[in-house]
């Protein structure tokens, strides 16, 4: 995997949308794009509070299908320990999903595919592409 997709990134391309998005994907080889599992939490977190849960969980699905996906491990723990506590002692405390995600991509060291630079640009050495912009 050399780049990992936030949670804004897979619902855009769940719904085809915007077309940037798509035709930046199709550049990428096969096993060079993933998400991490707490991304995939994330999604089936806002398939299930939807009124098409049964649609959205099979959109989800598929769209899983040929994605890698990192489980969050030990080496992921570490680098989030890391992360909270500098962004904390900083003052610059992020939302707790997104911070799980940026550790978890900090940790692969891989690139985190986000429209949410903001948030995720506090995190130090945390490299980020917004394919949306």
């Amino acid at each position: 995997m050399k780049y990992m997709l936030d949670t804004n990134i897979c619902i855009g391309l769940i719904r085809q949308k915007p077309q940037k998005l798509i035709e930046r994907l199709t550049q990428c080889e096969p096993g060079d794009v993933g998400v991490s599992s707490i991304t995939i939490a994330e999604l089936a977190h806002g398939a299930y509070k939807s009124n098409q849960i049964k649609q959205n969980l099979s959109a989800l699905e598929q769209f899983l299908l040929p994605i890698e996906i990192a489980d969050f491990d030990q080496r992921a723990s570490v680098a989030y320990g890391f992360v909270r506590s500098y962004l904390e002692k900083e003052g610059k405390i992020i939302g707790s999903m997104d911070l799980l995600i940026g550790a978890h991509a900090l940790s692969l060291d891989v690139v985190l595919v986000t429209n949410n630079v903001i948030e995720f640009q506090r995190i130090p050495k945390l490299i980020i592409e917004d394919w949306m912009g």
